[in-house]
């Protein structure tokens, strides 16, 4: 089968390198020195989902028009990308793998004629060099469309993938973006720290500030009528008692989570782009909470100043120790208290 895929960055590379390994005739769009590596030497996937190059074909934008696309770039740059491709997808089943809460509706709103499918990768992978990715942490990748069951295209789409790659489709989609959502409330403090996941969590300071967080997210999902779909383990009534129990007690769950990462150092998309010296997508993630509770008319301080660190780290190029975002989430919850 011809599938195209957008961003080829660690989720977009692990999953055409998975791809080009079962056969399928696979087109990358992707940029700079990633796009001149495989081009030279293909995809190096190694990891959780075993070694393989993929030598495929790999451009600046699409050349030809596939039967299936996937869009996996980074939230912030999903139009741009859609628009610079909308010649070769216009029409198709183009399923958008991404973070945050806003890729369905962004992408309908830059592409309207084609047959948008929400996804959500729930494996952890790394870039590690130009035409190098490795996956730390098996997953599946779940489909869907909305708020109801899937759609005919989504279960089609799941059975392409799911030949590759863990994938399946699901209804309430938008429930399963936003316990997502609480999921990644662990990714900006490692690019605030430059830490990694699991040393985040193991820090006392720290996984204190990420359980709130955490909880406060779910809160505001609570106020703005969220029915939370079943993802990693959170469920609808696990959240439930999360948010309910005294904070010490809910920090079995980010140590849970760090657990199930297992040893290999999981440093999270946001810390990733830090890296790499590119934007992060927090503003769809911890940013995204805070929209969505200004929307309900409550308030999200943690998730606004973690928001804040990491755009300051972006900035400066600096990382803060743990006492300094303590003091900070500190102050940011007086002030806004």
């Amino acid at each position: 089968m011809q599938i195209a895929l957008v961003g080829a960055g660690a989720i977009g590379g692990s999953i055409a390198a998975s791809l080009n390994r079962s056969g399928h005739d696979v087109e990358l769009a992707a940029r700079g020195e990633h796009l001149a590596a495989i081009r030279e030497s293909g995809i190096r996937l190694t990891g959780a989902w075993g070694t393989h190059t993929a030598l495929v074909t790999a451009n600046e934008t699409l050349t030809r028009r596939p039967e299936l696309a996937l869009v996996c770039t980074k939230a912030q740059d999903a139009r741009s990308a859609i628009e610079a491709n909308r010649e070769f997808l216009t029409g198709l089943p183009v399923v958008i793998v991404q973070n945050g809460l806003e890729a369905l509706a962004t992408a309908r709103a830059a592409l309207p004629d084609a047959d948008w499918i929400g996804g959500l990768a729930l494996y952890a992978a790394s870039y590690l060099s130009a035409g190098e990715i490795t996956v730390t942490t098996s997953g599946p990748t779940l489909l869907g469309s909305g708020d109801g069951p899937p759609t005919a295209a989504t279960v089609a789409a799941a059975g392409v993938l799911a030949e590759s790659v863990p994938a399946q489709a699901i209804s309430n989609f938008t429930g399963a973006q936003w316990s997502k959502l609480i999921v990644n409330q662990v990714n900006a403090m490692p690019a605030i720290t430059g830490l990694s996941v699991q040393e985040t969590i193991a820090n006392a300071e720290l996984r204190a500030i990420i359980t709130a967080g955490m909880r406060e997210a779910v809160r505001v999902g609570r106020a703005s009528g969220v029915r939370f779909e079943k993802v990693q383990g959170l469920s609808s009534a696990m959240l439930r008692v999360f948010t309910s129990v005294p904070a010490t007690l809910a920090e079995q769950l980010p140590l849970l989570m760090a657990r199930r990462m297992g040893d290999t150092p999981n440093p999270g998309s946001t810390l990733q782009s830090i890296r790499r010296g590119q934007l992060t997508e927090v503003d769809y993630l911890n940013g995204a909470v805070v929209a969505e509770a200004a929307a309900a008319g409550v308030n999200a301080p943690i998730n606004a100043a973690l928001t804040e660190m990491v755009h300051g780290v972006e900035a400066s190029h600096h990382f803060m120790t743990p006492g300094a975002v303590a003091r900070a989430v500190d102050l940011a919850a007086e002030k806004r208290g």
